[in-house]
C-alpha cells in the first residue's frame, strides 16, 4: 500500500510536468537520495495534518519536522510509526520554532486560519497575514537559505509579505520563494478530463495568474490532450476551477475547506521542489513567483525548477482569445492584493 501510495505522489508530479518519458522514469531511492531537512509550519491543522502524513511517506525526506503553536508532538508520534525513510520531530510553542526551522532545505507554510462559508481569501488577510509575517521573520533568521512553499492563504498577499520581510533581513532570494498553487493545477486537470472524457493521469493544463476567484486562470487552450471543447464548456470548466475552494467550503456546510486536496498538491508541489533539488532535469510546475511575464511584480506561471529554486521562469505561452481577455481582467484585482500585502509588510 506504501509503495503504491508513494508511486501514486511521484506519478502526480510528473502529470503535472511536460511529457517528458525521461523524467517520468527518474528518481531517487531513499537509499540514494540526499538528505533533506522539511519543516511544515502549521503541521497541527487540517492542511497540516495530511501534508505531514504525505511528506512522510515520500522517499527524499530524510528528516522531517513539524511545528504547530501546539498538538504538534501527537501529530509527529502518530506519523513517526510509519515505516518510510525520515525521522519525525515535532515541535510545539514559538520558543521550539527556531530548533524546528535549523538546518531546513525546504520549508512549508500552511499555517493560519482556514476558509468558513461565506469567506473570501482576502477576509482571511488580517488573521494570517500576521502569522506569515511572523513565520517569515523566523524562516529569515534560522534558515535563510531554504526553499520556502506558502500555502497560507490570501497566496496573493502572503507571498509578498514573506518577500518583504526577507528583504528587510537581507536574505531574499527570489528563486526560492513560492507560492503554491498545484491545487488550481490538480482541479483544471481532474474536471477538464471529465468533460474532455479522457484518463486524468494523462492530462496536463497549465494554471497562471494568481490564487483566488478571477485571478485563477486556467489555460484549457494549451491543455494536453487537446479535446477541442466547445466555448461555453471551456467558461464553465473555468468557473467551476476558480470556485473549487467555494465549492468545498461549501459542500462541507461550514465545518471545514478544502484541506485534504490542498495537503495533496502541496505534497506535489513539495515534490517537485526536492527533486529540483536533487538535481533532477526538467522539472516544470506552475507556481506563484517573483515574475517579468506581466506587468506585475508576482505572477503563476510554468517554473522550472533546479537546484536553487527556480532556474526559470517561462513565458506564458499563445492565449485565446477568452483566455487574454481573463488575463487583463485578472491583473487590477492581482496587483491590489499583492499591494496589500507590501503596505502590510512594511506597515506592521
Amino acid at each position: 500500500m506504501r509503495t503504491a501510495m508513494l508511486r501514486s505522489l511521484r506519478s502526480a508530479v510528473a502529470r503535472s510536468a511536460p511529457s517528458n518519458s525521461h523524467l517520468r522514469r527518474r528518481g531517487f531511492s531513499s537509499e540514494s537520495a540526499p538528505e533533506r531537512k522539511v519543516a511544515v509550519l502549521g503541521a497541527a491543522g487540517g492542511i497540516g495534518q495530511p501534508l505531514a502524513l504525505l511528506m512522510k511517506i515520500n522517499p527524499l525526506v530524510s528528516k522531517l519536522s513539524l511545528y504547530d503553536i501546539a498538538g504538534t508532538p501527537g501529530v509527529a508520534a502518530d506519523v513517526s510509526h510509519i515505516n518510510s525513510r525520515s525521522e519525525v520531530t515535532g515541535y510545539a510553542g514559538e520558543d521550539q520554532l527556531g530548533q524546528a526551522l535549523e538546518g531546513a532545505d525546504l520549508v512549508i507554510i500552511p499555517a493560519g486560519v482556514p476558509r468558513k462559508p461565506g469567506m473570501t481569501r482576502d477576509d482571511l488577510f488580517n488573521i494570517n497575514a500576521g502569522i506569515v509575517k511572523s513565520l517569515s521573520t523566523a524562516v529569515a533568521k534560522y534558515c535563510p537559505n531554504a526553499i520556502v512553499n506558502m500555502i497560507s492563504n490570501p497566496v496573493n498577499s502572503t507571498v509578498p509579505i514573506a518577500a518583504e520581510v526577507f528583504k528587510k533581513a537581507g536574505t531574499y532570494d527570489e528563486r526560492k520563494l513560492f507560492g503554491v498553487t498545484t491545487l488550481d493545477v490538480v482541479r483544471a486537470m481532474t474536471f477538464y478530463a471529465g468533460k474532455a472524457n479522457v484518463p486524468v493521469t494523462g492530462v496536463n493544463v497549465p494554471v497562471v495568474g494568481g490564487h483566488a476567484g478571477i485571478t485563477i486562470l486556467p489555460l484549457f487552450s494549451q491543455a494536453s490532450p487537446q479535446a477541442n471543447l466547445p466555448e461555453d464548456v471551456i467558461k464553465a470548466l473555468t468557473k467551476r476551477t476558480q470556485d473549487g475552494g467555494t465549492e468545498v467550503v461549501e459542500a462541507k456546510a461550514g465545518k471545514g475547506s478544502a484541506t485534504l486536496s490542498m495537503a495533496y498538491a502541496g505534497a506535489v508541489f513539495a515534490d517537485a521542489c526536492l527533486k529540483g533539488l536533487n538535481g533532477v532535469p526538467d522539472v516544470v510546475q506552475c507556481s506563484f513567483v517573483q515574475s517579468s511575464v506581466t506587468e506585475l511584480p508576482f505572477f503563476a506561471s510554468k517554473v522550472i525548477l533546479g537546484k536553487n529554486g527556480v532556474e526559470k521562469v517561462l513565458d506564458l505561452g499563445p492565449l485565446s482569445d477568452y483566455e487574454q481577455e481573463g488575463l487583463e481582467k485578472l491583473k487590477p484585482e492581482l496587483k491590489a492584493s499583492i499591494e496589500k500585502g507590501i503596505k502590510f509588510a512594511n506597515e506592521n
